[in-house]
């Protein structure tokens, strides 16, 4: 231990920078963390529909025209964050939220449970990975 004291005294540059990567390492994994806790695969998206999960698509209502998973329900990310309970659900059921990409309903998603709604998820990829699977969309 005294050895390891003497050299960050010799090298305060390199020990610090030490330090540095070990903080960011650590910040990067429990944020790598906290999203898998929100963000779901494709399979066990569907595992969530086949249970009775409400699907919420957050993209605009053109996008969603052009297709969406089948009973998904049409619910912008604006009005979500701005009136989550406008999802009118039950905090305890199933919320998937989906977009094109997976950003904007992870958005969604956290809105949710900052509301209270413990069971919201955002579909890993959204829908380029629910498309990339041959997953069915309904117009």
């Amino acid at each position: 231990m005294g050895e390891l004291i003497a050299f960050a005294n010799t090298h305060p540059i390199l020990a610090s920078s030490v330090v540095a990567l070990l903080v960011a390492v650590l910040t990067l994994e429990v944020r790598l963390k906290g999203r898998s806790l929100v963000q779901v695969s494709t399979n066990m998206a569907v595992q969530l529909i086949n249970k009775g999960a409400t699907i919420i698509d957050v993209r605009p209502s053109e996008n969603y025209a052009g297709g969406h998973i089948v009973n998904a329900r049409n619910l912008p990310l604006a009005e979500i964050e701005s009136q989550p309970e406008a999802v009118k659900k039950k905090k305890d059921k199933v919320l998937l939220t989906v977009c094109d990409t997976g950003p904007v309903s992870r958005r969604a998603a956290d809105a949710l449970r900052k509301a209270g709604y413990e069971s919201a998820y955002s579909l890993q990829g959204g829908l380029a990975a629910w498309r990339t699977d041959n997953l069915p969309l309904v117009k």
